[in-house]
């Protein structure tokens, strides 16, 4: 197993995974990207947040991401997370594994507090949030309309680091050490 920093070159294969979702409520998007589109996702994603793959006796098994959580400067502490795995290796541990090193990434950006949208019912990703210490903050019902049925989401929240009165501005992503983050992929983080 190895964890490392996605490429633009991984569009395939990640749509590859992210295609076994589209057509479900899992997410709320309707067609398939082009490869080209989420290549531009990928790169977009990546010059500020960390996206991460994991691979698996050589193949790609899952992917994990933060994007900025709202546009204004005063959410920069603020991201929203997403994760996504091959079905052959769901409830393997893998998707705690990805998320352990993107938030461990994430409090070296200065990230304050991550969150996360999950279409309910989904007692794996339910699952998964609550053991990673994300805690629920609510329900919007209805939010979404896709497959001929109105779905509810939850909100899940994470303190990441404290929340200090004058907080340093955010770090880029490119912003931290190459040795640093290498360090995180390797290792066997315990968030």
């Amino acid at each position: 197993m190895k964890f490392r920093l996605a490429e633009s070159g991984d569009s395939q294969a990640l749509l590859h995974i992210y295609a076994q979702y589209v057509n479900t409520p899992v997410t709320f998007e309707y067609e398939l990207p082009s490869v080209q589109e989420f290549s531009e996702r990928i790169e977009s994603i990546s010059a500020w947040y960390p996206y991460l793959v994991c691979e698996v006796e050589g193949g790609i098994a899952g992917y994990a991401y933060a994007h900025r959580f709202r546009s204004r400067e005063a959410y920069q502490w603020s991201v929203e997370l997403s994760v996504y795995l091959d079905q052959a290796h769901v409830s393997h541990g893998l998707g705690g594994m990805l998320y352990d090193r993107l938030m461990t990434l994430l409090k070296m950006q200065e990230v304050r507090t991550a969150y996360a949208c999950v279409t309910v019912p989904n007692t794996r990703s339910e699952a998964l949030h609550r053991a990673m210490g994300f805690q629920l903050l609510g329900i919007w019902k209805n939010a979404g309309y896709k497959n001929g049925k109105w779905h509810d989401v939850a909100w899940y929240e994470k303190q990441l680091r404290n929340y200090d009165e004058h907080p340093v501005p955010l770090k880029k992503f490119s912003d931290i050490p190459a040795d640093g983050i290498r360090e995180i992929l390797d290792s066997d983080v315990s968030f």
